[in-house]
């Protein structure tokens, strides 16, 4: 992501604790994830080559297959990977006034969002030919899917569950741990019935209830690559195969891709 405001938890508690003393003055009702929310850490399993260039935005493990979305105008696409390899087998490019953002699969459909443009783009997986494009109201930051709805996030502490066919909105969730609204939300990945998402900015990966929103437990990835050229090369990209169950995670601008385990 470019253009958007770093958000510190230690403003985002101080706020919190502002909102909840008007609540109770007011005495309005108030709710936030009850107790301290588990950090795991995780080990490196296995690392593979990964382009440098790439501004990582989603990222997709079916079939045996890496799929890959990326941003920067003029430089945003779908993008098939050798995983082992890391070299680019097929790609699709978007416009260069779109910036693309996250990706998912499902039937057979590839789903990438667009930041600010307001439109998301669907794409034959096999082909990449893109099929239709569908509203997207605010910003596009990451997209997944349950097998009965699409997931996406817009930057704020909601997930919005939409329709597969009309991609109409069907319900949302607020995101929350033991200090409040969780924001930032990007790259997600749904895995074993929870979502997973990327923290614009920071080194750990939040697991979400998704009929809650309360944050499950937290995996730490801090140090898992340090060598970054700019403040854009942060963590981003989580792809989960299920077959294998085999977690991998990446970044933005990052040379390596990394099968982890999370030490629960």
């Amino acid at each position: 992501m470019q253009g958007k405001t770093l958000n510190s938890r230690y403003l985002q508690a101080s706020l919190i604790l502002v909102i909840a003393a008007i609540a109770l003055f007011f005495g309005l009702p108030i709710s936030f994830s009850s107790g301290e929310v588990p950090v795991y850490k995780a080990e490196i399993v296995n690392q593979y080559p990964h382009d440098s260039n790439a501004f990582t935005q989603g990222l997709v493990f079916e079939d045996g297959k890496l799929y890959e979305g990326t941003g920067q105008r003029g430089q945003s696409a779908v993008r098939l990977l050798d995983l082992v390899t890391g070299e680019l087998l097929q790609s699709q490019n978007l416009e260069r006034r779109h910036f693309g953002e996250g990706i998912t699969i499902l039937d057979d459909k590839i789903y990438q969002l667009t930041w600010v443009s307001n439109v998301g783009f669907v794409y034959d997986k096999g082909s990449f030919n893109q099929l239709s494009s569908f509203y997207v109201p605010g910003e596009g930051w990451g997209i997944t899917h349950n097998n009965e709805h699409l997931i996406i996030s817009d930057g704020s502490s909601y997930l919005r569950f939409l329709d597969t066919e009309t991609q109409s909105e069907v319900k949302r969730i607020q995101v929350i741990d033991e200090l409040g609204p969780v924001s930032n939300l990007n790259e997600l990945e749904y895995i074993n019935g929870e979502i997973w998402s990327n923290i614009w900015y920071q080194d750990y990966i939040v697991r979400i209830n998704p009929d809650t929103g309360e944050v499950n437990s937290r995996v730490d990835l801090t140090g898992l690559y340090t060598a970054r050229r700019n403040i854009d090369a942060v963590l981003n990209g989580i792809a989960w195969d299920a077959d294998n169950e085999r977690l991998f995670v990446t970044g933005k601008l990052w040379p390596s891709l990394y099968e982890i385990e999370v030490l629960e």
